[in-house]
């Protein structure tokens, strides 16, 4: 199955939403390339930078259940190929 790479953007404004946050990323775990997590003490937040090689199916699948957690904002670049 051909697969691209994307980048999900992830905010993490509750606390409550990291575990299932992880547990996500974990499933994932085999397409991850690569992910940078920065926090933002001032403002309480953190801000993740997670980068996909994955089928499509796979991208759009993490993207959605993240974007369910609760406390969590999330958006999706794609490469072209």
């Amino acid at each position: 199955m051909p697969t691209r790479v994307a980048v999900i953007s992830i905010i993490v404004e509750d606390t409550d939403a990291v575990e299932p946050l992880n547990s996500l990323l974990h499933t994932y775990g085999p397409y991850i390339i690569g992910r940078l997590g920065i926090p933002h003490r001032e403002k309480g937040i953190n801000v993740i930078c997670v980068v996909l090689d994955a089928p499509m199916d796979a991208i759009n699948a993490l993207s959605g259940a993240l974007g369910r957690l609760k406390g969590i904002s999330t958006k999706v670049a794609y490469s072209k190929v």
